[in-house]
C-alpha cells in the first residue's frame, strides 16, 4: 500500500492545480450577452449568454459585460466591481424588465475588492409599475450610472441607502427617470458617513420627489430637469451634513414645493429656474443660498432665497 502513496498524492496535487487553473480561466475580463444567447455558453462573443445574471459568474472582477444586440437581459445582483454596458455602439439599450422586483442590487462588501466600483451604461430598466427600485445601492465605494432610462417603479428610481459608515461616490450622467412612486433619486448615508454625488443631465418626471437628499449627502447637480413631480427637491439632515449645490437646474411644474429644506440641510442655487410649482417655490428661504441669478416665477407662492449670497465670477 505505501508504495502507491506518493503517486496518489502527486496526482491529487496535479488535479487540484488543474481545477484551480480551469476555474481561473472560466472568468473572462469581457463577456457578452445576446437576445438569442444561452446561459450555458461561455459568454464569449461567438457564444454569448442570454442574461446578465448568467454572464456575471463568468466575468472576472473589474471586468465588463457587454451586449451584442438589443434584448431583455434580466435583473442582476452585483457583489463585485464590474461594468454592465448595454449598448452605445448602435445596438440600442440593454433592456431589464423588473416587474415585482428590483432591477439592479449593488452590494459589494468583499475587502479584497479594492475598487468596489460599478458602472451601468446604456440600460433601459422597466419596472412595469410593479417593480420595487430601478437601482438599489447598499454597499460599495463608487457607482456610475450613465445613458440610462428608468421607468415605472413603486419606490425609487435610484436608491442609495447606506447603513454602514462609508464615504461613497455616486455619478449620474444623462439619465431619465419617470413614473416612480417614491423619489427619482434618493440618497442617504450613515449618521457619520457621507455620500458625494455628481449629477449631470438628469431628467426626473412624474415621481413623488425628483431628487431626495438625506443625511450625509453632498451633491452637485448641473444641467438637469426636475419637473411634474410632487416635490422637486427635498433636502434633510439628521446628523451628517446635507448640502446640495444646483447650477442650471429647472425645477418646474411640480404639484407641491419646488425646493424643500429641513433639519439644517443647505441648498445653494445659481442660474436655476423655479417656476409653475403648485406650492411655495422654496422653503425655508433662510436655508437656501443664492448667486442672485435665478428665475423664480409663477409658483403658488414665490419665495426668494434668504440665505448667504455668493459671488458669481
Amino acid at each position: 500500500m505505501s508504495k502507491f502513496r506518493f503517486p496518489l498524492t502527486a496526482f491529487a496535487v496535479i488535479a487540484f492545480a488543474v481545477l484551480v487553473s480551469s476555474s481561473a480561466q472560466a472568468q473572462a475580463t469581457r463577456t457578452w450577452v445576446s437576445g438569442v444567447g444561452d446561459d450555458v455558453n461561455p459568454c464569449s462573443r461567438t457564444a454569448p449568454c442570454k442574461t446578465f445574471a448568467g454572464a456575471i459568474s463568468k466575468t472576472a472582477k473589474d471586468g465588463e459585460i457587454s451586449t451584442l444586440d438589443p434584448g431583455g437581459f434580466g435583473t442582476l445582483t452585483i457583489t463585485k466591481s464590474i461594468t454592465v454596458n448595454g449598448g452605445g455602439g448602435g445596438q440600442g439599450y440593454g433592456s431589464v424588465l423588473a416587474a415585482l422586483t428590483t432591477g439592479f442590487i449593488i452590494n459589494i462588501t468583499d475587502a479584497a475588492d479594492i475598487r468596489k466600483t460599478v458602472r451601468l451604461n446604456h440600460l433601459d430598466i422597466n419596472g412595469a409599475s410593479t417593480g420595487t427600485d430601478g437601482i438599489r445601492w447598499l454597499a460599495g465605494l463608487e457607482l456610475h450610472v450613465e445613458n440610462t432610462h428608468i421607468d415605472g417603479f413603486v419606490e425609487e428610481g435610484i436608491d442609495a441607502q447606506f447603513t454602514a459608515v462609508t464615504n461613497s461616490f455616486l455619478s449620474i450622467r444623462n439619465v431619465t427617470i419617470r413614473n416612480c412612486n417614491g423619489a427619482g433619486v434618493q440618497s442617504t448615508s450613515n449618521t457619520t458617513g457621507t455620500n458625494t454625488m455628481m449629477v449631470d443631465s438628469l431628467n426626473v418626471t412624474r415621481c413623488g420627489i425628483g431628487f431626495d437628499a438625506q443625511n450625509g449627502t453632498r451633491a452637485n447637480i448641473v444641467r438637469s430637469v426636475l419637473s411634474m413631480n410632487t416635490t422637486g427637491v427635498n433636502l434633510s439632515e439628521a446628523g451628517s451634513g446635507t448640502i446640495v449645490n444646483m447650477d442650471g437646474v429647472n425645477i418646474s411644474a411640480n404639484s407641491g414645493v419646488g425646493i424643500n429644506v429641513t433639519n439644517g440641510a443647505r441648498a445653494r442655487i445659481a442660474r436655476c429656474t423655479i417656476g409653475q410649482n403648485g406650492g411655495v417655490s422654496l422653503t425655508p428661504a433662510a436655508n437656501v443660498d443664492s448667486g442672485g441669478n435665478n428665475n423664480i416665477m409663477g409658483n403658488g407662492t414665490n419665495t426668494a432665497p434668504a440665505g448667504t449670497p455668493f459671488a458669481q465670477n
